[in-house]
């Protein structure tokens, strides 16, 4: 038995576990990453990176890896709902209704203004192999697959941890600082007394992955498309594109049928249901694999437990629908990151973990609430359209039939779906529950202020300099380079951020860098500053004065901000970074 000693151990090697280490690696930080499948995902899973993930991801230098193999915006910007794929029938072929999502489209302007890069399309079985790449490039030899945690206790000041090689049976102890549970809640959060809460979970979904050529029939562009059969409610179901190539030529694609029971279908029976339902009686499919899976709305009861976090699954579980599991999973650790570097190396109290919880739950509640509502409200769109799964097989061919009538009701059933199907911008234009998620409580200190009023729909996102808010997106230059605001803070630094009569408070931070051993970034931005305002982006967003002042954590969420001047700007950052750092 071999007994290693490190900072932080991860447990989980999915794409909330391999970011977090890829972060923590960024951070300087010394870990261990076990997983106890031999490789990556062998499933797609999760698909959408969402507008903030991909800003994480640029921060990180994973962005231009990412890019070259997922789809562009252009490939998926639009969502679907039609009733078959192929067919000369008079119901065949039919377009219900389409709409822009996710920022394509029309969409694409308002989600480039807010960010320096946009979402996009990768499943988990194309991204982890990336993520396990840099993971390893960045942690040599501290990426272990085919590792296996099997007990741990939590001795106050470390963790002792027993993983077991599962090749050879051999038994290792770790002796960690701190334990990151990112197993989809497997085995640390129960291990540790954290518990999962919510509903019991009772819709089963069938997933099948399959490879098929449907390139004479594709709509490319979509990101889902909802097939809803005229005959058959248990053939109502979503198509969506696995690459790894994307539009007419993909190769690999995903059904998820829900609702219905366990084990109705495997690889061999579900093949004529496939063909019946696309409406392509002679279509070549190869089946990979064919999963049950219950759709679940669960969050952990709390985030930390003494020397033990959890990330990801293991804190939250969600419905798919608006594609914020994955991406909640990486904002988690990249919202921890920071906070392990710095109290790892003794810059920052041990209460800077706590924040995490006080952070990151809240945020879990409403995306696992969101996605709930989504998911439910789409249920209720179908019903009122009549193709819902409760709406048997010769009312909805009446319902149907009665929406293509070309009569001038038919005109008006048209009329009223296009009302309904607006609502499910919620669902898929939700550019605020991306970008616009904001801590009330946590490493930032309070200015008074209240949040901006939220679209009721998220679709609309309202920037702000809050603390506790992501820092608004700008286009600024220096020397001929065009940099975003982003790009100011971290991922081993503050930034702060002040107008042209911001010196005070940048020669304050210089000192207070030196005093807390904390690296600080300073930009004055504006007319004759540091920075020029590129195209006027900053002054709109800033909500400061000329002489005032942003604080930026690593994580690029505001944490301060002075609204103007102040005639001790050294003694009022010197509290700030005192309340930010538990010091």
């Amino acid at each position: 038995m071999a007994e290693t000693e490190i900072p932080v151990l991860i447990v989980g090697g999915g794409g909330c576990g391999l970011s977090a280490s890829v972060f923590l690696s960024d951070q300087g930080v010394d870990h261990l990453l076990v997983e106890r499948h031999p490789d990556t995902s062998s499933l797609p899973k999760a698909h959408y990176l969402n507008q903030r993930t991909m800003e994480i991801f640029r921060q990180h230098g994973l962005v231009e890896d990412v890019l070259a193999e997922a789809a562009p915006l252009e490939k998926f910007g639009k969502v679907r709902w039609q009733t078959t794929l192929a067919g000369d029938g008079p119901l065949d072929r039919r377009l219900i209704h389409e709409m822009d999502a996710f920022g394509g489209g029309g969409l694409r302007e308002r989600y480039a203004a807010a960010g320096p890069v946009l979402p996009a399309k990768l499943p988990q079985i194309w991204l982890e192999p990336i993520l396990r790449r840099h993971a390893e490039r960045r942690n040599p030899g501290r990426i272990l697959f085919g590792r296996e945690l099997i007990g741990f206790s939590d001795e106050g000041d470390h963790v002792v941890a027993q993983v077991r090689e599962m090749e050879t049976g051999r038994v290792d102890t770790i002796r960690a600082r701190y334990l990151l549970g990112a197993d989809g809640g497997r085995m640390v959060g129960p291990a540790a007394g954290i518990e999962l809460q919510g509903p019991p979970g009772e819709v089963n979904t069938t997933t099948v992955y399959f490879s098929a050529d449907l390139s004479q029939w594709w709509e490319e562009g979509t990101l889902i498309t909802h097939f809803l059969s005229p005959e058959d409610p248990d053939l109502s179901c979503n198509l969506i594109e696995m690459g790894p190539s994307w539009g007419k030529d993909c190769e690999q694609w995903a059904l998820h049928f829900a609702p219905g029971p366990p084990g109705r279908w495997n690889a061999e029976t579900v093949v004529p249901r496939i063909r019946e339902l696309l409406g392509l009686p002679d279509l070549e499919v190869t089946v990979h694999k064919v999963t049950d899976w219950v759709v679940h709305s669960l969050l952990a009861d709390r985030y930390r437990a003494g020397r033990v976090l959890i990330a990801g699954d293991a804190a939250h579980r969600q419905p798919p629908a608006v594609g914020l599991g994955l991406n909640t999973g990486i904002q988690d650790a990249h919202n921890l990151a920071w906070k392990l570097a710095a109290v790892l190396d003794g810059r920052a109290g041990d209460g800077l973990l706590d924040t995490y919880e006080a952070e990151r739950r809240p945020v879990g509640r409403e995306n696992v609430d969101w996605a709930v509502s989504a998911a439910v409200h789409h249920q209720a769109l179908l019903d009122a359209v009549g193709v819902g799964h409760r709406v048997p097989a010769g009312i909805r061919r009446r319902r149907l039939e009665a929406y293509f009538d070309p009569s001038p009701l038919g005109e008006t059933v048209r009329a009223r779906a296009r009302e309904m199907f607006h609502t499910h911008r919620g669902g898929c234009q939700a550019l605020d529950m991306e970008i616009g998620f904001h801590y009330e409580e946590g490493a930032l200190v309070p200015d008074g202020s209240r949040p901006p009023a939220r679209a009721p729909m998220r679709d609309v996102h309202r920037p702000t300099t809050r603390p506790g808010h992501r820092l608004p997106h700008a286009w600024i230059e220096r020397d001929g380079r065009r940099l975003s605001t982003l790009d100011l803070a971290g991922p081993t630094r503050f930034a702060l951020i002040t107008g042209p009569e911001g010196t005070p408070w940048c020669r304050a931070a210089e000192r207070m860098a030196e005093k807390f051993s904390v690296p600080v970034a300073t930009a004055r931005i504006g007319d004759g500053a540091d920075y020029a305002d590129a195209d006027g982006g900053w002054a709109a967003v800033r909500e400061i004065a000329d002489a005032g002042a942003i604080l930026v954590r690593p994580d690029q969420h505001v944490a301060w901000r002075s609204p103007g001047g102040d005639a001790e700007p050294e003694q009022t950052l010197a509290e700030v970074f005192t309340a930010l750092l538990d010091r």
